[in-house]
């Protein structure tokens, strides 16, 4: 993704999610991701996840412009495109995805480098076990903050 640059931060992870309700995902949006990420292992698969009224509504695959199996950057082509055509549907950036293949699901050093969309959520699937685990952060000045998620209502598992 591109976008402004990032301050220093303090790192770590922030409490204070956990009386917050769940982020509730359409089970036809998880199933995409997900099926995404499968299809693009071992390399990291990304996408982005538009939404509505603070609703998540569809998922947009993305390349992965690095081809890598350890850190993404969406395809500037590719996100000019999802951007266009969000806008076209009414839909804002609702969060930013993208797969782990063989590491937790939780944001490296990188992904918090470049996380230059505080006002999204980053939703991250790690792959290396099955089920695949789905976690949901906001990562601002460094500082990252987990959410709980729910998928149509049912609690995700946010632990291998």
């Amino acid at each position: 993704m591109s976008g402004k640059p990032g301050g220093p931060g303090r790192g770590g992870l922030e409490a204070g999610a956990g009386d917050t309700p769940p982020l509730v995902l359409p089970p036809a949006l998880v199933a995409a991701m997900l099926d995404h990420a499968r299809a693009e292992a071992p390399l990291e698969a990304c996408g982005i996840v538009g939404g509505r009224q603070g609703q998540p509504v569809a998922y947009y695959p993305a390349r992965n412009a690095d081809r890598s199996p350890v850190r993404y950057t969406v395809d500037p082509e590719d996100q000019l495109r999802i951007f266009t055509t969000m806008e076209e549907r009414g839909e804002e950036l609702w969060a930013i995805f993208h797969s782990h293949p063989r590491s937790p699901a939780y944001p490296s050093a990188t992904d918090v480098r470049y996380a230059y969309y505080p006002e999204a959520y980053y939703l991250i699937a790690s792959l290396a076990s099955e089920p695949p685990v789905l976690r949901a952060f906001r990562i601002v000045e460094g500082t990252i903050t987990e959410y709980p998620l729910a998928v149509g209502g049912d609690q995700v598992p946010t632990q291998a």
